[in-house]
């Protein structure tokens, strides 16, 4: 807008001045003035110029009086190609510089976009490693329960270890008895070597014996029956621990003790007839078992079969486990009963004393395989016991206690007291 402004000003300026110079050269033209002596056509021209020059020059005066531009156009037009040629300079710098910073900014943004690309990969690689680390931590609770259950393991395993270097050291003593028991063996060996020979005898000898039983069975039909199948003969109690030939000895001297409480039953007329015959077969048997027990034992020798008088007596032998059955004062058995005048004291005190013998079965005494009795009772007991129950009128209790201690083997003997109205009899 200003340069607008300054052209219309040089118009109406140059305007007003040609105005003024054509009114001054026509006066001075009609007035023939002259000017340094020259002719008047000369003089108006020199007024023409002088008038255009004025023009010109107040035109320039007044523009560079109000323009900053005009001024540093005429007058400072080096100074402004100095410093437009400075600002070129600077610009093309500043050109360049800039043409740096966008490659700068550029590579920046290259750099950015692949810093963001590896934080999306290191994001991602964070991730991974977060469920990496989630696992890890899965798998290290899941190991630390591992490794508590591997340690109560190994204090098992060492206890295992412990019981096994004990059950070694056991098996090494094991092996050393079983070097002795084969030894034993070996010469056991040798023995049944010679058994077998005498079993051969025996078997010769069985012939002979079977030719007697049926003489026998023919003798039963008219013949006088000594033993009855079952009847005992004799018995003993066997101690654990013993060797096969300590039981075959103690056997032996038990047979020997049968043989003589049949002289002593029957007399010495039969001769051999009275000797106790045992099958070599079942003696090796119960030898073996009485050997491989580890407990007392009790053995009975009853007789096979029926025997009849003249005929060789054939046993059987039977094995129980020897226990202590009743200590000595312990209760057998109380039971009550109601008496009167009228009550046969004969069934009370047989049903007592049968009670008694059932009891005594019941807790581990063997009863005689004839009779089924366990027991011996005095007979100045058992009349005492009459005369108690004679005496005696309404309730009364019988109470049997053992006189002694009392194993399997037996008899039990015992003290039988009588009671009434908290009385003892």
């Amino acid at each position: 807008m200003d340069g607008i402004y300054l052209i219309l000003v040089m118009i109406v300026t140059g305007g007003a001045i040609a105005f003024i110079g054509d009114k001054l050269g026509t006066k001075i033209g009609k007035k023939r003035l002259s000017i340094f002596g020259l002719r008047p056509r000369h003089t108006s021209m020199i007024v023409t110029v002088l008038t255009g020059s004025l023009i010109t020059a107040l035109s320039i005066g007044f523009m560079a009086l109000i323009s900053q531009n005009v001024r540093t156009a005429l007058f400072g037009m080096d100074e402004l190609r100095a410093t437009m040629t400075s600002t070129l300079s600077e610009l093309d710098a500043a050109t360049e510089e800039l043409f740096k910073a966008q490659t700068e900014f550029e590579r920046a943004n290259e750099n950015l976009r692949e810093s963001k690309e590896e934080i999306l990969s290191l994001k991602d690689e964070q991730e991974t490693l977060r469920a990496e680390s989630d696992r890890l931590k899965e798998e290290g609770a899941r190991l630390e329960s591992t490794n508590s259950e591997l340690a109560a393991l190994n204090e098992n395993l060492s206890g295992t270890n412990a019981a096994l270097e004990q059950d070694n050291k056991k098996l090494g003593e094991f092996n050393i008895t079983l070097s002795a028991d084969n030894e034993k063996l070996s010469a056991d060996n040798a023995k049944l070597s010679g058994d077998n020979e005498k079993l051969t005898a025996d078997n010769s000898e069985l012939e002979e014996r079977n030719k007697h039983l049926r003489d026998g069975l023919i003798a039963i039909r008219e013949g006088d029956i000594t033993l009855r199948a079952g009847e005992l003969l004799a018995s003993g109690i066997f101690k654990a621990g013993m060797t096969a030939d300590e039981i075959a000895d103690e056997i032996n001297e038990l047979a020997e003790v049968a043989t003589q409480n049949l002289i002593q039953r029957f007399g010495e007329s039969e001769g051999d007839n009275n000797s106790v015959w045992i099958y070599q077969p079942e003696l090796q048997r119960v030898i073996g078992e009485l050997e491989n027990s580890g407990r007392d034992m009790v053995l009975r020798i009853t007789a096979a079969g029926n025997i009849v008088r003249g005929e060789p007596v054939r046993a059987t032998l039977q094995l129980y486990p020897n226990e202590q059955i009743f200590s000595k004062g312990e209760l057998v058995l109380s039971k009550s009963y109601e008496v009167n005048s009228e009550t046969a004291l004969e069934v009370v005190v047989r049903d007592f004393l049968m009670s008694v013998n059932r009891a005594a079965v019941d807790k581990g005494i063997l009863a005689d395989p004839l009779t089924g009795s366990v027991g011996r009772l005095d007979g100045e007991q058992l009349y005492e016991i009459f005369g108690a129950i004679t005496s005696a009128r309404g309730k009364i209790s019988l109470t049997a206690y053992a006189l002694e201690d009392t194993t399997s083997q037996g008899p039990l003997r015992l003290k039988i007291k009588v009671t009434q109205r908290g009385g003892t009899q």
